[in-house]
């Protein structure tokens, strides 16, 4: 069915003009409409319809798409919604080509051969998947292959030379091209890239096949620029925007017009034919009727060897990532195109650096800015209210900026420094990630804008003054349940925008190859300290080691140089919120199950049909739906026991390290804490646990006063005056 695509093209070049390719979120703004929509499309000139696959958390979508999916997504499952508004638009009359575009997570739950099968059967073509480059879509394209649909890749301004004869090797229809750096949508005012027509140039040197080229494209003069240089326009947010300002039961006739105009064709109803007429061809391609013997017509077969997808027997674009991208069956690099040569030089420098004693000589004279090694507490008084082992408290809450968060960013920002960036941005949660990131960013000179959910910026208002104070620029992100995850949304849309001179410094071990490698490695420090220190204190390893998990830094930081010690016990603790078997909690690995999030493969709080449920915790820190892949991984072999404490339990075990031992932890960290106790109350006298204390709690101080109405009497906890 690439030959339909291949078709389409071919037809748009006899009749001397650019391919028309269009984009719609499905369902969007009315269910309803949406086959009205499509076939208004295809009457206002259209020759080929990219069909939006709706997704919660899209990161290479502007303003525009991102309003659309959040209204699209509701009652929009594959089955249900997409494939039956192609099946009802094809029994209605709809010819042209159509391929579905979206992000993988959504397939993924469907189930990849299933919904290729069932869009073949119901009429779909092709399928562009945002953040399923070639290295990670070996399983998908072979289900294309066997069912003759077409996976069309992207090349951004960023694709290396290289890159670009591996994108053109594993296409068999068309290649979607990025014209801009940044997420979709475009101000009708702005210019198109003036280095448009080289990049082209760049292209040809390596592939035949039909060039569509898209983001930023709005107005007729936008279209003719592009259709000077390219074999076809794609246009998409400025048919969002349309199809939002129609009335009920204009959108098909709204589309249809702003479709002709845009693509300088006038459509006239004729019989049951429609004719296009267009003011720029010449006599004998006037008009052509859409028909399906002509989208059906024989063309030449793909050359066999692009349709292997291998090349030496091995899948293409393997060569892109020189380290091991994945534990076990997670990690991966699931991104936009626009960010692959991004990771690629981050990898690079990670290379050069994780080997080179010089880098650590450096990284380690910052200890004394950062006050390590951290000290390893021997709480006493939470040791005889246990009645068992012995309780350690690992005080990361003694680091510069009060956490464990600045391992990561001093090691980050050198990293940063060797790739030349000038500009780091950086997501947080409960602050503390962002507080260490503009710390480091004022000692070392650098521009710094962290983003946060708009309800941390509220619960978290202490961390983001102190932020500011700091020089760096807080954004409030308004998107979502406004929490950690649309943090991340937002700095992932910024970092594809401005990925030339911008370093993100992930601050969880989360995230694409290599992120979740390079945080752990900074963060093992935690384990390696502690391995040592409770050596020389007990002459031996700790019994077990615990630690709280939200994404699971300070987790893997902790666990990593512990994971081969078999004698030693090793726990996660999840936020259970008010309950894992309640709507409301953030135990991903308790509850979740296997997806794609934010640029890799992990366990996620989701629905049936792959959406990102919102999370919930009393602690900012550990509000996220997904987790580190290796945390996934340890989960899977079973190496690491993974438990939850609810919002009560975590207040109680805030209380009994405050009151017992005077010492105030993050809300995160008392998660830990609390599970901690619970355990060294189980052991043996003698025995020896380790808790990692991740932070301090004063932010969370408000957080806790305002809780404590609905929990205080569940815990006897009354602080009132």
């Amino acid at each position: 069915m690439s030959n339909v695509l291949r078709a389409a093209f071919e037809k748009a070049k006899a009749e001397k003009r650019a391919t028309f390719v269009t984009f719609v979120t499905g369902g969007f703004p009315r269910k309803e409409e949406t086959v009205d929509v499509l076939l208004g499309l295809e009457k206002g000139g259209a020759d080929i319809i990219e069909l939006g696959v709706p997704f919660s958390d899209a990161i290479g979508d502007g303003p525009t798409i991102q309003t659309a999916n959040t209204a699209s997504i509701s009652g929009h499952a594959l089955d249900t919604g997409l494939i039956y508004y192609v099946r009802e638009a094809r029994q209605r009359g709809l010819k042209i080509p159509l391929v579905f575009m979206g992000y993988y997570n959504p397939i993924l739950a469907y189930g990849e051969e299933r919904l290729v099968k069932d869009c073949k059967e119901a009429g779909v073509h092709g399928f562009i998947v945002v953040d399923l480059p070639p290295e990670e879509s070996h399983v998908f394209r072979e289900h294309c292959l066997n069912y003759g649909l077409s996976y069309i890749p992207l090349i951004a301004p960023s694709t290396t030379d290289n890159r670009i004869k591996h994108l053109a090797q594993v296409a068999d229809s068309f290649i979607y091209v990025v014209s801009k750096m940044g997420v979709t949508g475009s101000d009708p005012k702005q210019q198109m890239n003036a280095e448009l027509p080289n990049m082209i140039a760049r292209i040809r040197k390596y592939t035949d096949l039909n060039l569509a080229v898209g983001f930023g494209v709005a107005t007729r003069e936008h279209f003719e620029t592009v259709a000077a240089h390219a074999d076809g326009v794609v246009i998409g947010s400025r048919i969002i925007n349309v199809l939002k300002a129609a009335a009920p039961g204009e959108c098909g006739a709204q589309v249809q017009q702003y479709c002709a105009e845009v693509c300088g064709r006038t459509a006239v109803t004729e019989g049951k034919s429609l004719l296009l007429v267009s003011g720029h061809l010449s006599n004998s391609h006037t008009c052509c009727i859409v028909s399906e013997a002509v989208y059906g017509m024989a063309q030449p077969e793909v050359d066999p060897k692009i349709l292997t997808n291998k090349q030496n027997g091995q899948p293409i674009g393997d060569v892109m990532y020189q380290l091991p991208t994945r534990y076990g069956d997670y990690g991966g690099a699931y991104v936009p195109e626009a960010l692959v040569d991004c990771l690629t030089q981050l990898e690079q420098a990670y290379i050069e650096t994780k080997d080179d004693p010089k880098f650590w000589e450096e990284y380690r004279s910052y200890y004394e800015y950062m006050n390590r090694p951290s000290n390893l507490h021997f709480a006493d008084r939470l040791t005889a209210d246990a009645k068992g082992a012995n309780i350690w408290l690992k005080r990361e809450d003694l680091n510069h900026t009060g956490s464990h968060k600045i391992n990561n960013a001093v090691g980050q920002i050198l990293l940063a420094k060797r790739l030349g960036k000038k500009r780091i941005i950086a997501e947080t949660g409960a602050g503390q990630h962002g507080v260490a990131t503009a710390t480091v960013c004022a000692k070392f000179g650098l521009e710094c804008v962290i983003y946060m959910g708009a309800e941390d910026c509220r619960r978290q208002a202490l961390n983001v003054f102190r932020i500011k104070m700091l020089g760096a620029q807080v954004v409030p992100v308004e998107d979502g349940s406004k929490t950690l995850k649309d943090a991340i949304n937002a700095a992932m849309r910024d970092w594809v925008t401005n990925v030339e001179t911008t370093h993100y410094l992930v601050g969880s071990a989360i995230g694409p190859h290599p992120f979740p490698a390079i945080v752990r490695d900074f963060q093992s420090v935690i384990g390696s300290e502690t391995k040592r220190q409770l050596e020389e204190k007990r002459g031996k390893l700790p019994d077990a080691v615990v630690a709280c998990v939200g994404g699971g830094s300070n987790a893997i930081g902790m666990f990593h140089p512990f994971v081969n010690d078999k004698s030693v016990k090793i726990y996660g603790v999840e936020a259970a919120g008010e309950g894992v078997d309640t709507p409301h909690h953030s135990a991903t690995l308790a509850k979740g199950t296997p997806g794609v999030l934010h640029g890799t493969r992990t366990y996620l709080l989701q629905d049936k049909n792959g959406q990102i449920i919102e999370s919930f915790s009393v602690s900012a820190g550990l509000d996220y739906a997904g987790v580190g892949p290796e945390h996934s991984y340890l989960k899977d072999i079973g190496r690491v026991n993974y438990v939850a404490a609810s919002d009560a339990e975590a207040l109680i075990g805030f209380r009994k390290v405050t009151q017992l031992e005077g010492i105030i932890p993050a809300l995160e960290s008392a998660h830990a804490i609390y599970y901690g106790i619970k355990l060294a109350s189980e052991m043996q006298p003698g025995q020896d646990v380790v808790v990692c204390l991740s932070g301090r709690g004063d932010k969370d101080v408000s957080s806790v006063a305002e809780v404590l109405p609905k929990l205080g009497p569940k815990i006897g906890w009354d602080l009132r005056f």
